[in-house]
């Protein structure tokens, strides 16, 4: 069989779907991993896979009719070309460009992973809820003529089906990208300050300035209390700016480690890791704390709930609610001997569930491959 992986980010590409396609290569499959274009240590980690690299045209954010246009006609051709038996999309725009190249041309066997909401679904201003519109109707669109709706949380599946955006009959629910357990072993906690940490792409919507003012607030009453930052600057109408992060660093609340390619040193040093997040699909890095033996401070959001059991493994908190934020980062600092009960339980979730391998089987059996 020939798949074809669509993605837009290509520095995710091996941290989300390199198992998945060393998985598809081992089955005997020529896998094609399409996203935008890549740097030569990316396009080489695939080429390790056994994969071959395509890049198409693609920009990650905004509706911008003409580079959309771009992508459209980049997928469709694409597909024309290599002429797959099966396309696998994940994320926003490689999904609706991607089912409506499918239909177009009348292939069959597009499968779509919503790996979360984003940005697009959140309400507001009347920018943001125009973007809500057409991204809906692009959605419905697009996954018509779909073979498989890929889930990783139930949350988000109810939304897409109450909301008439694909049928019920369609949809599969997976537990998120999974964890290597073997690659993201668990580490004893450490012995320094209490350390919180948070890693994600710098967005409004991942709740990092919440995550700023309860710091300022906590480190009033806990001043060796630590508050780490880790993750990339983005381009999104929803980004944290610089000047804000500079701001929090010159306060004493945030210290901003930077971008990273290897998120592990960053959870081995910390105690408590955090996300305060309004959605996700199932949170990637939440899942590699839980794996490495970290107690969680996360939402009661859709996905984010998912990865925790309230007083066993860590706290769920309500969005945007700081004052809550607050309270369950004074109760870690507090009560330090639970954390290890905590980190056992977040690894042994993870050994239950979340283990990329279950994940992968879980898409193949869905796939039919």
């Amino acid at each position: 069989m020939k798949i074809v992986i669509i993605g837009a980010y290509p520095n995710s590409i091996i941290g989300f779907r390199g198992p998945l396609i060393r998985k598809f290569v081992e089955q005997g499959h020529e896998v094609i991993v399409m996203t935008a274009s890549a740097s030569d240590d990316v396009v080489a980690q695939v080429t390790a896979l056994g994969a071959k690299f395509q890049p198409y045209s693609i920009e990650r954010n905004g509706l911008n009719p003409i580079a959309d246009i771009k992508t459209l006609l980049a997928i469709k051709r694409a597909l024309t070309d290599l002429q797959p038996d099966h396309v696998l999309a994940y994320t926003i725009k490689p999904i609706i460009w991607g089912g409506i190249a499918a239909r177009l041309i009348g292939f069959k066997d597009f499968n779509a992973m919503i790996t979360g909401l984003g940005y697009a679904f959140e309400k507001g201003s009347i920018a943001r809820n125009s973007i809500n519109f057409i991204v809906k109707h692009l959605y419905k669109f697009s996954l018509a003529n779909a073979k498989s709706v890929i889930f990783q949380n139930l949350d988000n599946r109810k939304l897409f089906v109450e909301l008439g955006l694909v049928d019920a009959d369609k949809c599969h629910r997976v537990f998120g990208s999974g964890v290597d357990i073997s690659e993201y072993p668990q580490q004893p906690l450490p012995k320094n300050e209490t350390t919180f940490l948070l890693i994600a792409r710098l967005l409004g919507d991942k709740g990092i300035r919440e995550f700023a003012q309860a710091a300022k607030i906590v480190k009033q009453s806990y001043p060796q209390a630590r508050f780490q930052l880790v993750g990339p600057y983005d381009s999104s109408p929803d980004k944290i700016t610089k000047s804000e992060v500079e701001q929090w660093q010159s306060e004493g609340g945030i210290e901003y480690l930077g971008a990273t390619d290897n998120v592990k040193p960053y959870i081995e040093a910390c105690h408590i890791y955090t996300l305060p997040s309004y959605h996700e699909g199932l949170p990637r890095t939440v899942l590699e704390a839980m794996s490495m033996g970290r107690p969680i401070l996360t939402t009661d959001a859709s996905g984010c709930r998912d990865t925790v059991v309230n007083g066993e493994n860590g706290w769920l908190v309500p969005t945007r609610n700081v004052n809550e934020l607050v309270e369950r980062m004074i109760w870690f600092i507090e009560n330090p001997e639970q954390w290890q009960r905590m980190a056992n339980y977040s690894r042994q979730m993870v050994e239950d569930n979340f283990n990329v391998q279950q994940v992968n089987e879980a898409i193949i059996k869905i796939m039919a491959l």
